[in-house]
């Protein structure tokens, strides 16, 4: 099963502390992530998931569009909601194809930390 994970600017300190402390659950899984969180998880913790585009050059389509043809267990998209984002049609897009596809989609530590547990 693959695991999105996408992070804006601002959580992205928050994604390296998330997977660092949740490393040994998500290696089980195929990692898919924007570019840049994509670098930071590398870093962080040493798993090595497959990098799309970043977000704002079209990363959310690309993963939302992989949500549409299924193999997802959940998306982990942590949101800065005090930033505007010029890519906001996408990020919409994107959670609009998890409610569509019935994907667990958390957007921040602590919902993520709860589907985490609940994936098994």
């Amino acid at each position: 099963m693959k695991l999105a994970l996408i992070a804006h600017d601002g959580k992205k300190d928050e994604m390296a502390r998330f997977v660092l402390e949740h490393r040994d659950k998500l290696r089980g899984y195929d990692l898919v992530a924007t570019g840049t969180t994509a670098d930071v998880v590398r870093k962080a913790s040493g798993l090595q998931p497959r990098a799309v585009l970043s977000g704002p050059r079209g990363g959310d389509v690309q993963i939302a569009a992989e949500v549409l043809d299924g193999g997802f267990a959940a998306v982990l998209f942590f949101c800065e909601p005090m930033e505007a984002h010029p890519h906001d049609p996408d990020i919409q897009t994107l959670q609009r194809i998890c409610l569509l596809t019935d994907t667990p989609i958390a957007t921040n530590p602590a919902t993520a930390k709860l589907l985490i547990a609940g994936l098994g």
